[in-house]
């Protein structure tokens, strides 16, 4: 049993998260510490969970045949941290199509989507991104928008934030956009957490680590969301009982 009452590190005025749900590992050659390392310092740091979402296979440097095949082997619980077996899937085009079939997605716990410029390399509109996001907020596998502030995806917010908190899509606040990698995409960042706010969307803060160090280094996020007086209650990892009523609804394995 994953204990829910430990003693956790505050993360700043608004909430405590208790998960970090998209992180990345050495499979991707960009990343740099082992499963292992990374749930250690989630166990250390207090967390309940975390995600292993390492890229999918049209990401350059991604992790090789079979590892996502396999890594429903890797144990549930491990030093008392619920561990999802996940992957960051690419949208590989303006149809909102992932680089992964529903057959292997199903076999996973968490999947986030996200858009990077070396997979989707084309020259993006409004129009195309926000029909993309559209469409992939129907896929049934998906459980998170990764990272979606940057100005070169910009996206007709209002619209599919809407449909977000329509389909039970998560919207990510990702940590790493505040400590300088996508500072361009701070205010988008703020904007899409504020119609979150207003159209009742969840979200789900991360890290997006790709060390072990930056395992639950929340506070930049949690700042934030504190500044525009964000209710926890839609975040879906400030609590333990948010996160397991997720997890029941979308049939994932507590």
């Amino acid at each position: 049993m994953i204990s829910a009452k430990r003693k956790l590190k505050p993360t700043g005025d608004l909430m405590k998260i208790i998960a970090d749900l998209h992180t990345h590992t050495n499979a991707c050659t960009h990343a740099y510490s082992t499963i292992n390392e990374m749930v250690h310092v989630a166990a250390e740091k207090g967390l309940y969970a975390i995600a292993i979402t390492d890229h999918g296979r049209a990401m350059e440097g991604a992790p090789g045949a079979y590892y996502f095949e396999s890594l429903p082997l890797v144990p549930k619980v491990i030093e008392n941290v619920r561990v999802l077996k996940g992957m960051e899937a690419n949208i590989i085009d303006f149809e909102g199509n992932l680089d992964a079939s529903d057959t292997l997605l199903s076999k996973l716990d968490w999947i986030v989507a996200s858009m990077h410029t070396i997979t989707l390399p084309h020259k993006p509109d409004v129009e195309k991104c926000t029909h993309a996001y559209l469409q992939m907020c129907k896929n049934p596998h998906v459980n998170v928008i990764g990272h979606s502030g940057s100005p070169y995806y910009a996206y007709d917010y209002e619209k599919v934030i809407k449909e977000c908190a329509n389909t039970g899509t998560l919207v990510e606040i990702n940590d790493s956009t505040f400590t300088g990698f996508r500072a361009d995409a701070v205010p988008n960042c703020r904007k899409i957490a504020q119609l979150c706010k207003k159209h009742g969307a969840r979200v789900v803060v991360d890290t997006d680590a790709h060390y072990m160090t930056r395992v639950g280094e929340f506070s930049n996020a949690v700042k934030m969301l504190t500044e525009i007086d964000f209710p926890s209650e839609l975040v879906v990892n400030s609590s333990v009982e948010n996160l397991k009523q997720y997890f029941s609804e979308k049939n994932i394995e507590i």
